[in-house]
């Protein structure tokens, strides 16, 4: 009787102990955190909106790049022959890329321009001496088919993908070079791709890049393929176009791209301060009054991850790097004189601060923690508007990218905001360069596997986890969270919640048992 009398004293005192500490400090404090996520919502749904009625703009009123710039196709007269066109160079950066090696060699090999004016350059970094051998026995079969193709390796790594390419260009037989396109080993540009790109410079002396559209080959290939899928469309159909058709500017991929060599030296060439090299020197170069192209027909065909591990470094790397590099050149873009107010101001508050930082930061906090907070605390409200209005019609637009896959919109969600965590996660190791900040693992690829499953539609041979590999103790434990919430809310609450937080519970079960791969929509 006793023990039952002492603890139901040590239940009362500590429910007391947290009354009084919930009023005057908790119930403020996520007060204070859902006006936060209230305004990040709004700055994100603004932006939304703006890239929505610009691209409609764009697709109905303004004109295309063909007609924008000077652009003329390249053709081959009779007495000078190929001296007509420029010296090309191409750069393919690999590392152990067993899988892809003999698919981006042959595609870049297969380009139909003067072979007299074309360099092939396969950086190879890989540690394995295996796969060494093979990237530098199929080089050697391509020239001696006539082929100018250069076998490079390097004695370290230092400096990663940047540290390649800017060793690349450091060779003497590229000094001629005018122009570098860059294909990473999983891209298959076709034979035309350079016939179609480089006339664009052609006439225009200030354009710098020419950046083609990614095409993915395995986009059907599972659930998480499909995901992936959507949002680098949305990319690809509203960001790209958008910024080259309002500022000329927009954030280089990293591939499938064309850089004229003398705008890389002039904005300072590669560097490796962060691990998004690519968008390093699309800034730098903006920045001394460089402009940019985006070719929405132009693609090329490349593969996207289909392991959940492998996704999950990509979207470090692709978060980290863009947070990090916000932080070393936030000061370096305000005082910039080269460039006008609005377009500084477009790169600092819509392609830095909304898309790579608040985009995510909004759908984690709000969505999978303060949202659910509020149905353990309710003194706090938040507003309709903001818990579904504003982000129903976000998702929409988001969606516009693939409509063919408007049918997984749901499913896109949950994935987004599972994967929020990790995003914003990377985003603050790279606000403040943390421990993973330079953190780079090569994206796995499947390659000819991929191939030979259209050839002879076998299964894939993925790779064997064990299954301490798969699980993710972060995600099991927000699906804890989340379903805790859920609960209390179909118990005590009154907004329905619990239909949310149930779904969102099996999302991040499912991510956290790493199963998400596996999953054929």
């Amino acid at each position: 009787m006793a023990e039952i009398m002492g603890r139901k004293e040590v239940t009362g005192q500590i429910g007391m102990t947290w009354e009084m500490v919930k009023t005057p400090l908790i119930v403020p404090l996520l007060r204070l955190a859902v006006y936060i996520c209230l305004a990040m919502a709004l700055m994100l749904f603004v932006e939304r909106v703006y890239m929505g009625i610009v691209i409609i703009l764009v697709k109905l009123f303004w004109k295309k790049p063909e007609d924008r710039y000077k652009w003329k196709p390249c053709e081959e007269d009779l007495e000078p022959g190929s001296t007509t066109y420029p010296f090309v160079l191409v750069q393919i950066p690999m590392f152990n890329e067993k899988e892809v090696y003999k698919i981006s060699i042959g595609a870049a090999c297969g380009l139909s321009w003067p072979i007299d004016r074309l360099v092939i350059q396969v950086l190879d970094d890989s540690t394995d001496p295996n796969i060494k051998q093979m990237v530098e026995e199929e080089c050697q079969r391509w020239a001696a088919k006539g082929v100018n193709v250069v076998y490079q390796i390097r004695e370290t790594r230092g400096g990663y993908k940047a540290g390649a390419l800017k060793e690349g260009l450091k060779r003497s037989y590229v000094k001629h070079c005018e122009f570098v396109a860059i294909f990473d080993a999983d891209f298959r540009p076709e034979p035309d791709f350079l016939k179609r790109a480089i006339p664009f410079f052609r006439n225009n002396p200030d354009l710098a890049l020419v950046q083609a559209r990614w095409r993915f080959v395995n986009a059907d290939e599972c659930l998480l393929t499909k995901m992936q899928e959507m949002s680098l469309n949305y990319h690809f159909t509203v960001e790209q176009e958008v910024g080259s058709a309002t500022h000329a500017f927009f954030g280089f991929n990293g591939t499938a791209g064309v850089w004229r060599i003398a705008a890389i030296n002039e904005a300072g060439g590669w560097k490796d301060r962060t691990t998004v090299e690519d968008m390093d020197l699309a800034v730098r170069a903006s920045l001394r009054g460089w402009k940019f192209v985006y070719l929405g027909h132009l693609q090329v065909k490349s593969e996207l991850p289909s392991t959940f591990k492998a996704f999950r470094f990509q979207q470090h790397r692709w978060s980290c790097g863009p947070a990090n590099l916000f932080r070393k050149m936030v000061m370096e873009i305000v005082r910039n004189k080269k460039v006008k107010f609005w377009k500084k101001l477009y790169v600092i508050y819509s392609f830095f601060f909304v898309r790579k930082i608040i985009a995510h930061m909004v759908t984690f906090f709000f969505y999978c923690v303060v949202l659910p907070l509020t149905i353990l605390i309710p003194e706090v409200e938040v507003p309709t508007w903001g818990s579904i209005y504003i982000p129903s019609i976000i998702t929409i637009l988001n969606s516009v990218g693939t409509p063919r896959s408007i049918h997984l919109l749901f499913y896109w969600i949950l994935f987004e905001n599972v994967m929020s965590l990790h995003r914003t996660k990377a985003t603050f190791i790279g606000l403040l360069e943390a421990g993973r900040v330079n953190e780079w693992v090569v994206t796995e690829k499947l390659g000819d596997a991929l191939k030979n499953k259209t050839n002879s539609k076998t299964a894939i041979k993925r790779p064997r986890f064990k299954i301490g590999d798969r699980i993710n103790v972060l995600e099991l434990c927000f699906a804890v969270f989340l379903f805790i919430c859920g609960c209390c809310d179909l118990l005590y609450g009154k907004h329905y919640y619990f239909i949310y937080l149930f779904l969102q519970t099996i999302s991040f079960t499912i991510t956290g048992f790493g199963y998400i791969g596996t999953i054929v929509p």
